[in-house]
């Protein structure tokens, strides 16, 4: 007889623009829900305790109203407290959001970006946040020069030459954990020191460079307990070359991918 060992639903893609005078608070928030009262909609069709997933997208937007902050973390945790709040049949929530990132321009005109952004997550139980995670994604940086990669491997598979000072381009992933929820440093900060760290480490590798991005990172902040990474090799094909100047073309598939994991 099949026996359900985890079972949670919820709502994706809930959007929220919060304006108030030239103030924009903007992110994409998913929330999943758990609870053993929830476990009869599944055995048994039973609904009478399902919040219907429509009514978590109201309530998210309605929180929303009431949030005065900049954080990400702290509108989620917000959320997730609330919800916790008014329905007691809920055990925990599952609450993650991505920052819908604008760019001031002029005036009251923004321009929406549709890379590098913020996001987090967040486990909220009855005892409070037993677990917790944030980060940026989509950094897609380039250096122009003082990246090498040689002395690897070579055997009968090797065709890839060796670089002593070549173009880098990755697509990099960066998140984070800390060892007190309520200490954490700006977002915006530590994309600084990882950008800081790509400019002026003459890395022997992406492995190298994600390794002092992450070193640094928790030397400077003492608020962060564990540092992931995870890159992915996008370095530039040569087109062409003349008097100095090379012509590159995107990078095609497959690509290198590397990840690291750092704790103090």
């Amino acid at each position: 007889m099949a026996q359900p060992v985890a079972h949670s639903y919820g709502k994706s893609a809930v959007t929220v623009y919060r304006v108030e005078g030239d103030r924009l608070f903007a992110c994409e928030v998913r929330m999943l829900v758990s609870g053993d009262a929830f476990l009869s909609s599944y055995t048994e069709g039973d609904n009478s305790l399902v919040v219907a997933t429509d009514s978590m997208k109201n309530f998210v937007q309605q929180t929303a109203l009431d949030f005065r902050g900049e954080s990400l973390e702290d509108f989620l945790a917000l959320a997730a407290r609330r919800f916790l709040d008014r329905y007691e049949h809920v055990d925990s929530v599952r609450i993650e959001g991505r920052e819908a990132t604008f760019a001031q321009r002029a005036g009251l005109v923004r321009q929406r970006l549709y890379d590098d952004h913020g996001f987090a997550w967040l486990d909220v139980g009855r005892s409070g946040i037993r677990r917790h995670r944030s980060g940026r994604r989509a950094l897609h940086l380039v250096k122009l020069s003082g990246s090498s990669f040689a002395g690897f491997v070579r055997d009968e598979f090797t065709t890839l030459p060796e670089s002593h000072d070549r173009p880098l381009f990755v697509h990099l992933d960066v998140e984070w954990t800390h060892a007190d929820f309520e200490r954490r440093p700006a977002v915006a900060d530590v994309r600084q020191l990882v950008v800081d760290t790509f400019a002026d480490l003459h890395s022997a590798s992406i492995q190298h460079l994600v390794h002092e991005m992450g070193t640094r990172a928790l030397e400077r902040f003492d608020e962060i307990d564990e540092i992931e990474f995870s890159a992915e090799n996008r370095l530039w094909d040569t087109a062409d070359q003349r008097e100095g100047a090379t012509v590159y073309t995107d990078a095609r598939p497959p690509y290198g991918e590397i990840h690291l994991v750092l704790r103090r």
